[in-house]
């Protein structure tokens, strides 16, 4: 027996419908939130239930649930890849898939969210994972270290900016104290500011960290914790175990706070669990463990450091150099940082300032090195790396080595490899040229105050230690795991650094494209960028490079390309950051260039169709071109793909341009696209 059939024709089965509830997010991107929000919202109306989905794109939150929705769910499916508050559905059917899930296969997350777990204080579960999903534990690790460092990552900019700024207007050197600002100077204070900033950087990790974890009870816990692990006076350490220290203090508190949380005590015990026992439980037993069992290894650690250095000293230059050039950019601050660091200060006063010099020649690497590398590649780095480039680059300048934290802090296996190898080439460099610092500070600022004897021996080896750095790192973070696949939607902007997501940097909300008039709806499409003159029937290409060449022939048809060779270029450049298959047959190429004079795009068909490395596998039969001028790569570009990306998702849309007759007939679908 069935019921009634929809207003599509659909009919759906005598079970009452579900009030499904969906939020769908992803890194600041378009297609992803869009179109799984789409694809769950068809599912849902072809299995016969009601569902309200909230975006969460860069443009901020759209159809946001309310109150009285959540009050009416059955269900919430979680589809996101970013840190979603779930406080509101306590008490609710909670299903958390990364977004992919939404876009491909929403039919089974509607079908898992009947029997997923009920979240509870505002946290769920993702129950049992779809066939192909990669929901792992390191899913649930990656997205709790990126929450502590964007908190983290603003306190280290202003920090830094400022220590560096009175540094540079305030300070002298001295050859006892290294950069000196007289305590009754107005920069003093300045300084003093900034080093509030770097003293909070560290807690602030640990603690988003815990509270990515466990939520609330999780917060003050990780701060405790993380103000410890940065805090050497308390296990006996005259160095901190700095950002590394703080990672590990973060996710100990968040997981003991989460062990805690699941324990069952009385309801009258139940209200201040997640105010006072559990944050001072947690609180107590991991800054104990802390202090009595990983404390003291990192003060025994660094006596033995200490002493091994000192064992070394007068071996080969070169040798001596690579090994504090690693310890320096190891930890950028941490313990062994300031081993190597404290060695080569200790031996100034004895004379030796050879291996200050190394010291001075590393110190700056690490930050140099990032900053360069987000100017190399900018596509591999995010909007937000991006600009801290820019600040770890000016903290470089003046020997700030934690400038480079933020990146080291989110993909540790990539960028501390590369800043050891930088600061490697960095120290062995100033070692064999016999490069003395007379101050116990590092960077090029202490060669310009004169503090340096072989200045340019100085600048050559932080020069290659910082170009090392930075080819290194763009080299490791390009390198895609084995077997890792695409994600869909790649086609949409850049990729992150360290994530297969991509982002895409939107201004404001894509604005709606007016109806065309009758007259010309055949005619134009999107404002015109596309036309008849931009349609193909179908592609002669066979394979993806020529099938963009012949998309790019086809637009230069309109007298917008003045070289079509450098479109070609630049759209196989975008390919080479990430496929620009979106999977169901469609690919989006799209370059940015201003060999193009005004936007234009381009589609055509390709009836056997062409292996575009789409996620899903399927070979792409609706190809796009956008092509815009740089000037317009922000908003136009944006808005063209999300509008192109919202009707996409419709399967019977995607019949209709596949059967249509004629460029007219083509035209005719895509007036559609609204």
């Amino acid at each position: 027996m069935t019921s009634p059939a929809t207003p599509q024709g659909r009919t759906t089965t005598a079970q009452p419908g579900l009030n499904l509830l969906a939020i769908t997010a992803c890194p600041a991107g378009i297609a992803h939130t869009y179109m799984a929000a789409e694809k769950l919202a068809q599912a849902a109306e072809s299995l016969g239930h009601r569902i309200k989905v909230e975006t969460q794109g860069s443009i901020g939150a759209e159809n946001v649930l309310t109150d009285n929705d959540v009050r009416a769910a059955d269900g919430v499916i979680i589809a996101a890849d970013t840190d979603v508050d779930m406080a509101r559905f306590a008490g609710k059917r909670v299903l958390v898939v990364p977004v992919a899930d939404g876009i491909r296969q929403p039919e089974r997350l509607i079908e898992l969210v009947r029997t997923a777990p009920v979240c509870r204080s505002g946290r769920a579960g993702t129950g049992t994972p779809p066939p192909g999903t990669r929901t792992k534990e390191r899913g649930v690790v990656y997205k709790s270290l990126m929450n502590g460092v964007s908190y983290m990552i603003p306190f280290v900019v202003v920090g830094g900016l400022l220590i560096a700024v009175s540094l540079a207007i305030g300070g002298h050197t001295d050859p006892a104290g290294g950069l000196v600002i007289p305590d009754d100077s107005f920069w003093k204070t300045v300084n003093d500011i900034g080093v509030v900033g770097f003293t909070l950087m560290v807690p602030i990790l640990s603690g988003y960290i815990a509270y990515a974890i466990a939520d609330r009870p999780g917060l003050v816990p990780g701060m405790i914790a993380g103000w410890i692990a940065n805090t050497g006076s308390f296990y006996d350490s005259k160095a901190s175990a700095g950002f590394i220290g703080a990672i590990l203090t973060g996710f100990a508190a968040g997981y003991v706070a989460l062990g805690i949380k699941k324990i069952k005590v009385p309801k009258f015990v139940a209200p201040i669990m997640p105010i006072i026992v559990i944050p001072i439980v947690t609180t107590l037993v991991v800054g104990g463990v802390f202090i009595v069992a990983l404390g003291k290894p990192i003060a025994w650690l660094f006596t033995h450091l200490t002493s091994w250095l000192n064992g070394m000293n007068g071996s080969s230059a070169a040798l001596l150099g690579i090994i504090i050039g690693l310890m320096i950019a190891f930890d950028m601050g941490g313990p062994v940082n300031k081993t190597a660091f404290l060695f080569g200060a200790g031996l100034i006063a004895s004379g030796n300032q050879e291996v200050m010099g190394m010291c001075a020649a590393a110190i700056p690497v690490p930050p140099l090195g990032v900053g360069l590398a987000t100017l190399i590649r900018r596509r591999l780095f995010s909007a937000q790396e991006r600009e801290t480039g820019y600040a770890a680059l000016f903290m470089g300048l003046f020997g700030i080595t934690e400038g480079a934290i933020p990146f080291a802090a989110a993909r540790p296996a990539r960028i501390i490899p590369a800043n050891m190898l930088g600061g490697a080439v960095a120290a062995a460099l100033a070692g064999i040229a016999s490069v003395q610092d007379a101050v116990p500070h590092g960077g090029p600022i202490v060669a310009l105050l004169g503090a340096v004897d072989g200045v340019p021996m100085f600048f050559v080896a932080v020069v290659a230690g910082a170009v090392v750095t930075a080819f290194t790192a763009v080299g490791l973070i390009s390198l895609r795991p084995r077997g890792q696949a695409p994600e869909p939607a790649a086609a949409v902007a850049e990729p992150a650094a360290g994530t297969p997501d991509p982002v895409v940097e939107v201004a404001e909300p894509a604005p709606e494209v007016t109806e065309p008039a009758a007259a010309e709806a055949n005619t134009r499409v999107l404002e015109g960028y596309l036309t008849e003159q931009t349609v193909k029937e179908q592609l002669r290409s066979t394979d993806k490079l020529a099938a963009i060449r012949e998309m790019v022939e086809l637009v230069a048809s309109t007298g917008k390309v003045a070289d079509q060779d450098a479109v070609v270029s630049a759209a196989l450049a975008r390919e080479e950051q990430g496929t620009t298959g979106l999977g169901d047959e469609i690919a989006i190429p799209h370059a940015k260039t201003d060999a193009v004079t005004a936007p234009v795009v381009g589609f055509a068909r390709s009836a056997e169709g062409i292996d575009w490395g789409s996620f899903d596998g399927t070979s792409a039969k609706l190809v796009f071109l956008i092509a815009v001028p740089e000037a317009d790569a922000g908003d136009e570009h944006l808005r063209i793909l999300a509008l192109l990306s919202r009707k996409l998702v419709d399967a019977s849309f995607r019949a209709r341009l596949q059967q249509a007759s004629g460029p007219a007939g083509i035209m005719a679908v895509l007036a559609e696209i609204q």
